[in-house]
């Protein structure tokens, strides 16, 4: 399993989703390592698909796909309206990717 973090240096929300991706982790009983990333200019943000930071990917697919309007250095909002993926979103990417269903 991959997991990748991608994030702006600076980012207010990079150590939460650091944080909640962990508890996911635990509580899927998976031991994997997290690959950080960091995005620092547009043009690997857009190389990227990077629809701004934090963005989590479980084996190259985000935990909460959406279509972006564009990419670069930005925030990101997700569906609840916070800055992190909810704990439910992690939690189905790292237990499907566990059983090879991403």
């Amino acid at each position: 399993m991959v997991i990748e973090l991608f994030y702006v240096p600076g980012c207010p929300n990079h150590q939460a989703a650091i944080d909640k991706l962990r508890n996911a982790l635990r509580s899927a009983a998976i031991d994997a390592p997290i690959q950080e990333i960091a995005i620092r200019d547009d043009a690997t943000a857009r190389q990227l698909k990077f629809p701004g930071s934090p963005t989590i990917r479980v084996d190259g697919r985000d935990v909460e796909p959406s279509a972006p309007d564009s990419y670069g250095v930005a925030c990101r909002l997700y569906s609840d309206g916070t800055g992190v993926p909810s704990l439910e979103a992690l939690r189905r990417a790292v237990e499907g990717a566990g059983k090879g269903n991403v």
